[in-house]
């Protein structure tokens, strides 16, 4: 018997038109909210409208750094405060499993001087246990137990080739590896730059272990959803997940029982015609015909 078609996903106006059953929603940011350099201005209204009508907002991303970096990051990018509720990152998530020594306790670090903080800094919530947890050491490859992947050293002008070697001898000394943020590439601006997601399949691929925290996987949606019911004072929500990632932000949702919108203006735009903001019907239902995946709503731009 052939797989069952996917149903395919409305393709809505705005967010007011599809909003009303939800509580809350979680929000991707890169390539929903901004661009890595600035906000989108529909967006950010979308947002502080559906919060205007009692709705909670929960930036879900797939950053490497902790909420408190990306706090200061929206702030420097000029979003509204009033644009959102909690964020919730996938460092966030992995900085548990990371002190908890999922690892190891002597780790290699690869990734950029910027996510430093993933190190140093970390939400409220995950204070206690830095508390009580034996510290965390960064060595050199051939002294670790293990490797910690938050992105590339150099995401502008570095790719995954650039790591081969040493992703075969952490193969080698069979190393497991913790990937603070599965996604693969996201839009820069107008340049296309490699996430550590794209390290982690490459060690996949070479028969390297990997853990995975973000999008998605379960652990930061169980996170996002602790966060959220903090905000709620407890109680159920019915969420909206919202995303440019088919198999990152559609498929977490999807696998978590949530309702999903597909913004197809991302970093799959070039799928669906010519004009961005307005997703050809007939080239999305093929796409998704070939991803065997869907979503509930497709919309081109959050707005």
């Amino acid at each position: 018997m052939p797989p069952e078609r996917p149903r395919m996903p409305q393709i809505a106006a705005s967010l007011a038109e599809i909003s009303a059953p939800y509580d809350a929603v979680f929000c991707d940011l890169w390539g929903c909210l901004h661009n890595g350099k600035t906000p989108f201005p529909a967006a950010v209204a979308a947002l502080q409208a559906f919060r205007a009508k009692g709705g909670h907002v929960v930036l879900l991303t797939n950053a490497p750094r902790p909420k408190p970096s990306i706090v200061n990051q929206l702030a420097d990018m000029g979003l509204p405060r009033d644009a959102w509720d909690e964020i919730v990152t996938s460092g966030d998530a992995a900085q548990y499993a990371l002190i908890t020594g999922a690892v190891g306790r002597r780790v290699h670090h690869i990734g950029a001087v910027k996510d430093e903080a993933f190190f140093t800094t970390f939400a409220d919530d995950l204070l206690q246990t830095v508390a009580t947890e034996p510290p965390i050491v960064r060595t050199t490859l051939d002294q670790a137990e293990g490797i910690v992947c938050t992105g590339l050293a150099d995401d502008l002008t570095e790719t995954p080739d650039d790591y081969r070697a040493a992703l075969l001898f952490g193969k080698t000394m069979d190393l497991p590896m913790l990937c603070a943020n599965p996604d693969i590439v996201v839009d820069y601006g107008d340049k296309r730059i490699f996430c550590a997601g794209a390290i982690a399949q490459a060690y996949a691929e070479m028969g390297g272990r990997v853990f995975y925290f973000g999008k998605p996987h379960p652990p930061i949606y169980d996170l996002a959803r602790r966060r959220l019911a903090a905000l709620k004072g407890g109680g159920d929500a019915q969420i909206l997940c919202i995303g440019d990632g088919i198999t990152t932000d559609i498929q977490g949702g999807q696998s978590e029982g949530l309702d999903t919108l597909f913004i197809t203006g991302g970093i799959a735009a070039d799928q669906f015609g010519a004009h961005h903001a307005n997703p050809d019907q007939t080239l999305l239902d093929k796409w998704l015909i070939e991803q065997q995946i869907s979503a509930t709503y497709a919309m081109g731009h959050l707005r």
